[in-house]
């Protein structure tokens, strides 16, 4: 998913907790969707930031030889300008773009 194009807010929002968990019935349960929908963006974020980084990086690492590099200040400034990936897992949670099942309220037959 393109994390850049997302309407998703870049501060703190207050939620009504009844229409959030009106999905599952559960608050908790809710939380635990969007905790795990949030780690997943959070690891493709740092993948793709960490791929970016690389073209930076230089095989010896001398005080001497450290200098700025604006590319990369750049690129870090605008991962760190993104909305957290816990607003976004609650964007996509609101939107229902997220599928979840669980497998213990599952009929078994």
């Amino acid at each position: 998913m393109d994390y850049k194009k997302t309407n998703a807010p870049t501060t703190t929002v207050t939620r009504d907790l009844m229409e959030l968990c009106e999905d599952t019935g559960n608050i908790y349960e809710t939380v635990t969707i969007i905790a795990k929908r949030s780690n997943q963006i959070a690891h493709e974020i740092k993948e793709e930031l960490s791929k970016k980084l690389q073209e930076f990086a230089s095989g010896n690492d001398n005080l001497e030889e450290v200098f700025e590099n604006r590319e990369q200040i750049e690129i870090s400034r605008f991962y760190e300008k993104l909305p957290k990936p816990t607003l976004i897992a609650t964007k996509e949670y609101e939107e229902h773009k997220i599928y979840f099942r669980n497998p213990a309220k599952i009929d078994k037959i």
